[in-house]
């Protein structure tokens, strides 16, 4: 199994406009964060978890040719928006795309893209079929994916676990029965905002502390502000078994 990270910026991305933050002004290519996303190739079949804003060129850049189903974690924008940019993988692959989200994302993804679902849509207008999921295990394409329910601040979002794969983003809290799916993983990615406390996201104190009580191998943070710091100088006050992902960056698990 091969994860890339796709994005790893949090919902205004790195640089944010018209900042003079001296992380928004680094030149180091892993200070530039895009929206977060990630692509997931596993037995054959390649899925994404969440398109946001900058699907487009996630896919472009990273040389995408192939996706096989949608997962997402929720609905805010930065990890819907770029919806509408399935429509190349319509073409290419001759059918819908698969959505796998909650009831509650589900009628969100109706609401913001009505032209996409209703019954004498506009020709050229993406296809897709939504499978409601709760907090079950599922299938997608005979791949069985374990949905993880954390809060942020308060609303429900869904991480996602496949084999020894443990996804989660903008987590605040996670309940002791939610943890338990996480123990055991391999490789956790976990959201990690900035240094100050959040409202509604881990701060690095909060993430560094989650990684010390679930103890997976690896973890990769995500979902990074530019008031993290610098990727540079962040990585240095690390554990070894902590990294800061950053965009295009690929592991083999």
């Amino acid at each position: 199994m091969k994860l890339t990270f796709l994005g790893t910026g949090t919902s205004q991305g790195i640089p944010v406009i018209g900042s003079t933050h001296p992380v928004c002004l680094s030149e180091d290519i892993r200070d530039k964060r895009l929206r977060t996303s990630a692509h997931i190739e596993v037995a054959g079949k390649h899925l994404v978890i969440d398109t946001g804003p900058d699907f487009r060129q996630q896919m472009l850049a990273n040389h995408v040719k192939q996706v096989d189903a949608l997962l997402y974690t929720h609905e805010h924008r930065d990890h819907t928006a770029g919806f509408d940019d399935i429509r190349p993988f319509n073409f290419m692959q001759k059918k819908d795309m698969p959505l796998y989200c909650s009831s509650r994302v589900s009628e969100a993804m109706k609401r913001d893209y009505a032209y996409v679902f209703e019954a004498n849509k506009y020709p050229g207008a993406p296809g897709a079929v939504i499978h409601e999921i709760d907090n079950e295990s599922f299938e997608v394409e005979g791949i069985t994916v374990v949905p993880i329910e954390v809060m942020h601040m308060n609303l429900s979002v869904f991480g996602f676990r496949i084999n020894d794969l443990t996804y989660i983003t903008d987590a605040k809290t996670i309940s002791v029965k939610e943890k338990e799916k996480i123990k055991g993983s391999k490789v956790l990615i976990l959201n990690c905002l900035r240094i100050e406390e959040h409202y509604s996201h881990f701060n690095l104190e909060e993430a560094l502390a989650l990684v010390e009580e679930l103890q997976p191998e690896q973890t990769y943070f995500t979902h990074i502000s530019h008031l993290l710091g610098f990727h540079e100088e962040v990585s240095k006050l690390l554990p070894n078994n902590v990294k800061l992902a950053y965009d295009g960056l690929q592991i083999e698990i």
